[in-house]
Order: C-alpha cells, then sequence, then structure tokens
C-alpha cells in the first residue's frame, strides 16, 4: 500500500474547480494590467482550449495544471510574475473552461493543447511549468516546439523517471471505479503533510473529489503508464525541478536521461507547494527562471 500512496501522489493534482466557486488561491486587491486575453484556441483534434494570459516580456511563462484541475489555481504565480513576463495559463482538455468532446485521454494529446496555445500567442520563447501530472505534459510539449520552449520546470513530479506502476495502478482505478468521491478524498488528504493548513485541505479534497470519473479515470491511467524517462531522454532544454520532500527525488537516476535535470527541494510541503508556501515558491520559480535562460543562452 505504501507503494500504491507513492504511486497516487506522484500524478495526482488538484481537484477541479466548480463553475461559480472563487479560486483557492487569490490575491485580493492585486490591479489588473492591460494586455490581458482570455480566449481559447483549438488543439490539434479540434478541442477548444481555454486561456488566459497577461503581462508582458520575455521568456513567456506557461503554467500547466495537474491532474482534475484548471489553470486557476496558479492565481498566487500571476501576479508574482506578470510585471516582467507575459504570463499564460490554460485549462487542458477535459477541465475548466476547456472542451471536453476528446475520444482518447493522452499525455500527448495534452502536450498538443498547450502547443496550440503557445503558437496561437506567438510565444517565441517560452518557460514551461507543469504540475504533477503535466511535468509529463510538458516534456512532451518540449519535445514539440524544441525552438520554443527555453527551459521546464516541474513542480512536484519527476520524482524518479524510472518508476512503473504495477499492480497498484489496477487497485487505484478499481477503487476510484467503486466509489470516485470516497477514493479522491482518501488520497488528497494524505498529500499533506502534518500541521497542513486544515481549510486548504478541505477545500482541495472537496473540489478533487467533484472531477468527472469518465475524464479523470482516463487520464489517470495515461499518467500512469506514460514513459517519462523515454520522453526525457529527448529533452534538449534546461529543466530545474521544484519538489517537495515528502518523496526522495532521484536526480542522479534522472540524470541518466538529461544530464541538465536540476532539483530543488521545498522540505516541509507536500504536493502542491505553490499553494502551501506560495511566497518562497514563487521565489524559487523567480531564480529557476533567471537561472535556467541565462543557461541556455
Amino acid at each position: 500500500m505504501r507503494l500504491f500512496a507513492f504511486a497516487a501522489i506522484l500524478v495526482l493534482a488538484l481537484g477541479c474547480r466548480p463553475a461559480g466557486e472563487e479560486p483557492i488561491a487569490t490575491s485580493p486587491g492585486a490591479s489588473m494590467p492591460a494586455g490581458i486575453l482570455d480566449d481559447s484556441v483549438p488543439s490539434a483534434d479540434g478541442v477548444p482550449i481555454h486561456y488566459h494570459a497577461e503581462g508582458s516580456g520575455s521568456p513567456a511563462v506557461v503554467f500547466v495544471h495537474g491532474w482534475s484541475c484548471d489553470g486557476g489555481y496558479w492565481l498566487e504565480q500571476v501576479p508574482a510574475f506578470r510585471a516582467r513576463y507575459r504570463v499564460v495559463t490554460l485549462d487542458l482538455a477535459g477541465h475548466g473552461r476547456s472542451g471536453k468532446d476528446r475520444s482518447e485521454w493522452t499525455i500527448g494529446s495534452f502536450a498538443q493543447d498547450v502547443r496550440a496555445v503557445i503558437e496561437a500567442l506567438g510565444l517565441e520563447q517560452v518557460v514551461l511549468v507543469g504540475h504533477s501530472m503535466s511535468g509529463e505534459v510538458i516534456l512532451e510539449t518540449a519535445r514539440l516546439l524544441p525552438d520554443r520552449v527555453v527551459a521546464l520546470v516541474p513542480v512536484d513530479t519527476l520524482h524518479d523517471v524510472e518508476w512503473k506502476a504495477g499492480k497498484d495502478l489496477d487497485e487505484l482505478l478499481e477503487s476510484m471505479g467503486r466509489d470516485f468521491s470516497a477514493a479522491t478524498r482518501q488520497f488528497v488528504r494524505g498529500m499533506f503533510p502534518p500541521g497542513a493548513d486544515a481549510a486548504l485541505v478541505e477545500r482541495i479534497s472537496d473540489r478533487m473529489s467533484g472531477a468527472p470519473p469518465e475524464i479523470a479515470v482516463p487520464v489517470l491511467r495515461a499518467a500512469f503508464t506514460f514513459d517519462a524517462a523515454a520522453a526525457l531522454r529527448k529533452v534538449r532544454q534546461p529543466i530545474r525541478a521544484i519538489n517537495s520532500g515528502t518523496f526522495p527525488t532521484r536526480i542522479e537516476t534522472n540524470r541518466r536521461y538529461a544530464p541538465q535535470f536540476q532539483a530543488v527541494i521545498m522540505d516541509g510541503t507536500g504536493h502542491f507547494p505553490m499553494l502551501e508556501r506560495p511566497d518562497e515558491f514563487n521565489r524559487l520559480l523567480a531564480a529557476a527562471i533567471t537561472d535556467l535562460t541565462a543557461a541556455r543562452r
């Protein structure tokens, strides 16, 4: 069961925000600058992908959410970075305000969603920030757009790209098939360390358990079975993960596939460091963007 829980935390991310609710992370009183875009663009298979862009400056920073989440969960990051960079959030297909009519849910199709947004906005230099499942998504996006993506920042993900799911995958999917709401509530509560903000834990637990199972379950299967090692081997851009200390990050293992892989660890946080300690996370992300783009040049 320990391996089962470890497998889940590698790929689970924030739950979907139900329509009409306030986002979990907010910055009251923050002014909104000119140049805001809130629109959608068709992905490679025609599914409309909603995106939000604001701020200015290069490189652009594109934030990609995790499993059963949406772009709204980066609201602690948007105001922190929009004064210096063009900041973009998006909803992957099946999530948030994006279309849900997709015949096959794969990491590759999610990468096409990100690609569509980058191309629609005409972004020439992009730093991709991907939480949980989207650590894999940004690997694939970097392969699709090698001349535009200049750096990758995975967030609490890619702990060990050689790790493979076994029977634990079947157990997880079976438990979700029996009672999706109860299964996801159990997982999300275990993703926080002792002493975590109880209100935050409950709010995320409530929202996570409301994700549509007919989308969430096949997406989760795709995340578990994706070959992250093979994808990492194809990436040439500099990488710096920002991971929690809940589970070890096997840096040397990952460097067998990408020698440029780096990681910084936020001890004392759970699976959501950008929500649990946003100020510290933003400092680490700012340093990563500066260092990685300098290395790329």
